[in-house]
């Protein structure tokens, strides 16, 4: 059996490398325009995630940074927590650089027996010949010809990430702050290092804003010596509203985008990944054929998860958002009451370790 990758960005490599250590022979299939990944930017992984990863498809505990705290603020509740998610004798979240994670995956791909990467356009791809074609790019012919209708929000808004250098200190807590601009997060990944997303609203126009100085103003409690060069992106949310065509099936960024502000997007192409997996080894001990079947059965089992998941966190957005446009507490207030309830608050950080489950 052969199954078909299209694309090359750490969706179609996590899935690949899952693949390939279950003897599945894989083809990444992807154009000669090289893969440029952006060294400012990171990934958020949750503690269940991370032990999937590590037991299933690659260990990754010497490049990631984990995070035994994560706290949330509201610039109507001046310094005042609103939220506080503790695990003190464990990892409650990790932080890891994309192209730390993309250079690892890349390298054990390169040298595995079952894997063998094609640089040939897709349209000279012979797709009749794999099982299963799997498609993460969401700018090639397929994508365009039956994937292309998707709920869609654009969210007028653009995630400024980049990295700044400060004084060593016990760098172990992830804060999110809630700010008159939108949602401003403090990332570390390190004890000297800590990444920053910070998503603005309104800002169409990039050079209206002083990334610098806002980070400057916000800044909980680091030394700083230096802020790396900021990059930005367009911020907007979709989902597809049909996950395959015959054997052809949508993943990863092609499959569903959320916004940035809860670190979940990997989270969701992880567990995506741990659903289709099983899936296929399922097909494979019952000595069943992998066809078109896998991906029907992928969308049954997800597709309703991950909207609700995906609509969940526009949810919490949509709702800071319209504390911002009113400029009042009172929503922050009544979160912060909620979040001293210890079965709500443990609720929320199950949902956010390991996603919707029912």
């Amino acid at each position: 059996m052969r199954i078909c990758i299209l694309g090359s960005g750490l969706s179609a490599l996590t899935l690949a490398k899952a693949l390939v250590n279950e003897n599945i022979c894989v083809d990444i299939v992807f154009s000669k325009k090289k893969f440029n990944i952006n060294k400012s930017r990171t990934l958020g992984i949750s503690k269940s995630n991370v032990e999937y990863f590590n037991k299933n498809i690659k260990n990754i505990e010497n490049i990631i940074w984990k995070l035994k705290k994560i706290e949330i603020y509201s610039d109507n509740l001046k310094n005042e927590k609103i939220l506080n998610f503790a695990n003190n004798n464990d990892q409650l979240f990790s932080i890891i650089k994309n192209f730390k994670l993309f250079d690892i995956l890349n390298k054990s791909l390169s040298s595995n027996k079952y894997c063998k990467k094609i640089t040939f356009p897709p349209k000279k791809i012979d797709f009749n010949s794999y099982n299963l074609v799997i498609n993460t790019d969401y700018s090639n012919f397929l994508s365009k010809k039956f994937f292309n209708k998707k709920i869609v929000k654009i969210y007028n808004s653009l995630a400024y990430s980049t990295i700044i250098k400060h004084e060593k200190i016990i760098n172990d807590t992830a804060i999110q702050i809630f700010t008159k601009k939108g949602p401003l997060a403090f990332l570390p990944i390190s004890n000297n290092e800590t990444s920053i997303v910070y998503s603005i609203h309104n800002s169409k126009d990039q050079k209206k804003h002083d990334i610098n100085k806002l980070i400057q103003e916000y800044n909980p409690k680091y030394k700083l010596k230096k802020i790396e060069k900021s990059e930005f992106l367009e911020l907007k949310s979709f989902h597809l509203r049909s996950y395959h065509n015959g054997n052809i099936l949508a993943f990863g960024d092609l499959l569903h985008r959320l916004h940035p502000l809860a670190g979940q997007g990997f989270n969701m192409t992880i567990r995506d990944v741990k659903f289709l997996i099983d899936i296929i080894k399922e097909k494979i001990e019952l000595g069943l054929p992998l066809d078109s079947s896998v991906n029907f059965e992928f969308e049954k089992k997800l597709r309703h998860k991950n909207f609700i998941f995906s609509t969940s966190i526009d949810f919490v957005h949509e709702f800071f958002n319209l504390e911002r446009k009113f400029k009042n507490n009172l929503l922050s207030k009544s979160v912060q009451i909620l979040g001293n309830n210890n079965s709500l608050n443990n609720f929320f950080t199950k949902v956010a370790d390991r996603g919707i489950i029912f």
